[in-house]
């Protein structure tokens, strides 16, 4: 519209500056007609006046040219800027679409994102849960190694005891065989066979009972053994658990932001662990608010808490449950 008003304004003015000189030339030709006057003109000045006329005429159909070429061309630019501003909006239209579709995209790649950011986490998830289990299998694995080793153990022991009983035992037979035969001879044949079949009925008996006998005091020797080495394991892991279990409630003391209101009051708190010693989730079980929410800010803070490298007192304290209590200087 600005460029419009720049165009017509000139335009205007010049038209109307030529169209005033028309009516002038108009109305002194007119005057020439009047009867006063013609008395007054001369040949000469009737032929000046029909030229001025011709002229006028020419200037007039020259000035409407000139009007019609000034129309034309302000119809073709008139023309061009529509053009113009139509390829704008077009471009403009275009560029929305464009931007319409990019930002379309990029909200699809942000749900792809997501959605392989979820899945990565629950890819990692499912891998500790894998990783806990087999570290757990690993253990029991161990411990069942060791069970078996011990038994084993224990098996060669009764094993060799057993031989060295029977070498006595059939020395000793073999000492009592020769000094009953040496006394049988001297006997009559019929004492002899009686002698003899009271002898084997004997052995038979004392056989069978040294054999239970034996069997009984090595079940009950693997028992005691067995039993020994289980009450030493829970022993020492139960020790390792209250040594792991200290150091964690130390560590959550050293961030433990307290104040007067907090003396003589205690927070019971539940805490989940990694096996690297990082808190998965920590929950208040009852106690002072106050506690509660610095106990929680402080487990926050230290982030990881110290855990066991044995795998299997870490099983025994990744879920642990603590009473908090505010210490003061």
């Amino acid at each position: 519209m600005a460029d419009n008003s720049n165009v017509a304004l000139p335009l205007s003015i010049s038209a109307g500056i030529h169209i005033g000189v028309i009516i002038i030339l108009a109305l002194g030709v007119d005057f020439t007609h009047k009867p006063e006057l013609v008395q007054q003109v001369s040949a000469p000045a009737v032929k000046a006046v029909m030229v001025d006329q011709q002229k006028v005429a020419n200037q007039v159909e020259k000035l409407k040219q000139e009007m019609r070429e000034a129309e034309r061309l302000e119809q073709e630019r008139q023309a061009e800027l529509e053009r113009k501003a139509q390829e704008a909006k077009q471009a403009r239209e275009r560029e929305q679409a464009q931007l319409k579709k990019l930002e379309q995209e990029r909200k699809h790649q942000e749900i792809e994102t997501q959605k392989a950011n979820e899945a990565a986490k629950v890819a990692q998830v499912k891998q500790q849960q894998e990783k806990e289990k087999a570290q757990k299998a690993e253990a029991d694995r161990k411990l069942k190694e060791q069970e078996r080793k011990v038994a084993e153990e224990a098996a060669e022991k009764a094993a060799e005891k057993r031989k060295t009983e029977e070498a006595a035992a059939a020395k000793a037979e073999t000492e009592r065989k020769q000094k009953e035969e040496a006394e049988r001879k001297k006997k009559e044949e019929a004492d002899r066979k009686l002698k003899e079949e009271a002898e084997r009925k004997r052995k038979a008996d004392a056989e069978a009972k040294a054999r239970a006998q034996q069997e009984q005091e090595m079940a009950d020797a693997l028992a005691a053994e067995q039993t020994a080495l289980s009450q030493t394991m829970n022993k020492q892991m139960q020790t390792e658990v209250g040594k792991y279990q200290a150091m964690i409630k130390s560590t959550i003391q050293r961030n433990l932001v307290v104040d007067e209101s907090m003396r003589g009051k205690t927070c019971k708190v539940s805490v989940r662990l990694a096996n690297d010693g990082f808190v998965i989730s920590s929950q208040t079980q009852g106690g002072d608010a106050n506690v509660c929410r610095a106990t929680k800010a402080a487990i926050l803070k230290a982030g990881k808490l110290p855990v066991s490298p044995d795998p299997a007192v870490y099983n025994l304290m990744k879920e642990i449950n603590l009473i908090v209590e505010p210490t003061f200087n």
